[in-house]
């Protein structure tokens, strides 16, 4: 038996197919180059649901070139995807109009408005968030900028919703897609019916909604002739690309923190308790093993500028260097990069920071003593700061790093990068190889009931390194961070920019 992760980015779709312990048989990704985002406005950032599919289907047409896949073997499909983002379909299931993705801040002023008509203390205890520029308001712009289209909903759903409607014709969700889109009650364990009704929605826009790792549908006849794959395969799991980042690491107990250092970066944390930030500064959603009867939540932290960072420090300042000479590099320089600070916020407005958009900082530059190699280090350690600097908003909510679990990939592959979060958050860093399609994969066969726990479906994992605090560099380490927290904080001071 052979089971199907399907991961529904905005830059690409990835496949990937395992076998009945978990392990990656084949893989396969498209497009090549990054799927279009359409900005028809500053701000806006949309992307036609049916680009996706087509990414799928072609994908799927790669894998069956490896004799290895074995289509009429699927035992479930799991799906994955790009979290918040906006999908409205008519009566007969047709797409109205692209869908507004995660990275679209135009909903901004009326989650707003939402906070502060529905009392912030009232969405902070009930909804554990500000409404925020999440789905909920995102659906409301459509409401009060589009009506005319607005008329013609029938369901409104996320981008996983979507594909597994295109798969098997059902339209539902889950609990965790729910709280994604700040559509959940988590004071009464219901659907948040005081946010619909403060902003107009009729209840029966939303799908029906069901756990994560159950049935959400089978894939119909005419999608398996049109994928070459057997008719009735199970959706046995749908999940966020953040909480399933966190299952595809094993982060399921309270406690265990997952990270990632991509394009943004990502700290998530599982914790039973339910706390909140009163400033709304990090986020807790519902987990994938959430249900009614037991507390899952996954505390999210998102700094939007940390692997695009290093990505422009690579094309702008360091000339010729590949990202592995920069690795190299960025040791050559001491802890703390001489005294050079970086502040990482150059990709928008951050939640972390209260919505500031403070802009991205080089500080104390000196072109006597300073070097590309100072640049480097201080653009590593920002990032790792800005995670500790949302982590400790984290342990005033009671969450606690016991340890910390990443794929081995982008900045997780700099060895300078994940000692330095070592060093500072005082856990020891767990690299994994695996991914978010394989997370998924595993999610359909536990779904499916395939394996008999969590822990079992997780044996094929395998640990690649672990990184233990460096006790002879812990201090200095803390005394960096601290200087960098001082930059910053005096640049909010000074510098707020609200969005």
């Amino acid at each position: 038996m052979q089971f199907l992760g399907l991961d529904i980015g905005s830059s690409s779709v990835k496949v990937s197919v395992t076998d009945e312990i978990g392990k990656v048989i084949v893989s396969a990704q498209y497009p090549e180059k990054e799927m279009k985002i359409d900005a028809p406005q500053p701000g806006f950032a949309e992307q036609d649901p049916e680009m996706w599919w087509d990414a799928i289907k072609k994908a799927i047409e790669q894998l069956k070139k490896d004799p290895a896949f074995k289509g009429d073997e699927l035992g479930a499909i799991g799906i994955t995807y790009q979290m918040h983002g906006l999908v409205i379909v008519d009566n007969k299931k047709e797409v109205i109009r692209p869908s507004i993705i995660w990275c679209d801040s135009r909903a901004v002023e009326i989650g707003q408005e939402a906070f502060e008509a529905i009392g912030e203390a009232n969405c902070l205890k009930q909804f554990m968030n500000s409404p925020g520029n999440f789905t909920a308001s995102k659906l409301k712009w459509v409401k009060e900028n589009e009506p005319e289209n607005f008329k013609k909903i029938h369901k409104f759903m996320l981008p996983g919703d979507y594909i597994n409607m295109k798969l098997t014709g059902e339209i539902n969700t889950t609990i965790s897609g729910l709280s994604e889109g700040i559509l959940w009650n988590f004071k009464h364990n219901r659907l948040n019916t005081e946010l619909l009704e403060h902003y107009g929605i009729p209840f029966n826009l939303v799908a029906d909604y069901k756990e994560v790792f159950t049935e959400h549908g089978k894939v119909s006849s005419q999608i398996a002739l049109e994928l070459g794959i057997k008719e009735g395969i199970p959706v046995t799991y749908k999940a966020g690309d953040q909480p399933n980042n966190a299952f595809s690491l094993n982060v399921v107990n309270p406690g265990e923190i997952a990270a990632t250092g991509g394009t943004s970066g990502v700290v998530y944390g599982v914790t039973d308790e339910v706390k909140y930030d009163p400033k709304s500064r990090v986020n807790p959603f519902a987990h994938v093993n959430h249900t009614e009867e037991t507390l899952r939540l996954g505390v999210l932290l998102c700094i939007n500028g940390t692997g695009i960072a290093n990505s422009w420090l690579q094309k702008n300042i360091a000339g010729n260097m590949d990202y592995e000479a920069m690795n190299v590099a960025a040791v050559k320089s001491p802890i703390g990069a001489k005294g050079v600070v970086y502040l990482p916020f150059g990709n928008g407005a951050e939640r972390v920071l209260e919505n500031n958009n403070v802009g991205a900082h080089y500080l104390n530059l000196d072109f006597n003593r300073h070097s590309t190699n100072e640049l480097i280090r201080a653009t590593q350690e920002g990032i790792v700061f800005s995670f500790q600097y949302g982590i400790e908003v984290m342990q005033e909510m009671g969450l606690k790093p016991a340890v910390i679990r990443a794929g081995y990939a982008n900045m997780f592959m700099s060895p300078l990068f994940r000692q330095t979060l070592a060093n500072i958050t005082g856990a020891p860093i767990e690299l994994l190889d695996t991914d978010g399609a394989r997370g998924a994969a595993i999610g359909g066969a536990v779904g499916v009931k395939h394996f008999s726990s969590l822990e079992d479906a997780f044996q094929s994992l395998n640990v690649i390194e672990t990184i233990y605090p460096n006790i002879d560099e812990v201090e200095e380490t803390k005394l960096a961070y601290q200087n960098w927290k001082k930059m910053l904080l005096n640049i909010l001071d000074k510098e707020p920019q609200m969005v």
